[in-house]
């Protein structure tokens, strides 16, 4: 498969992909795909609560913790599940009095083959030199 979709410069990436039969029924595999993602990524790692927000104009917040974002960008039906450490003015306030990020990434490092094996589906062999990138199904 080649596709390319966004993510957060510096993500945990796992990828997945959207199939939707009817283009009427997109927005509710769409709702259905982030309910999904919540309650499995909440499961998974309970520091997790529900954030609406965005990173850039792609990229949607679903969950953030005291560290991270946790995420999901779509583009023509691939799907990109991220977590990345969180890069918003609280957070640098907080990071200025108690250095957070030294811990963001250890905890990040820490999770990291638990969210791809969760999450992922497909994984990124590479990328084209028109920034197309090519996947392939993750074997069992």
């Amino acid at each position: 498969m080649g596709r390319s979709v966004s993510y957060p410069s510096g993500a945990i990436v796992a990828f997945t992909v959207l199939e939707v039969e009817n283009d009427d029924d997109w927005d509710f595999e769409y709702e259905w795909l982030r309910e999904d993602l919540r309650e499995r990524a909440g499961q998974a790692f309970p520091s997790l609560i529900a954030h609406d927000g965005w990173r850039g104009r792609e990229d949607r917040i679903l969950m953030r913790n005291a560290y991270a974002d946790f995420g999901v960008s779509v583009y023509a039906g691939l799907v990109a599940v991220w977590i990345v450490e969180r890069d918003d003015g609280a957070y640098w306030d907080a990071d200025w009095r108690t250095a957070r990020s030294p811990r963001a990434q250890r905890w990040l490092s820490q999770i990291a083959s638990r969210f791809e094996a969760l999450f992922g589906d497909y994984v990124c062999l590479g990328h084209m030199s028109n920034g197309e990138g090519v996947y392939a199904k993750r074997v069992a």
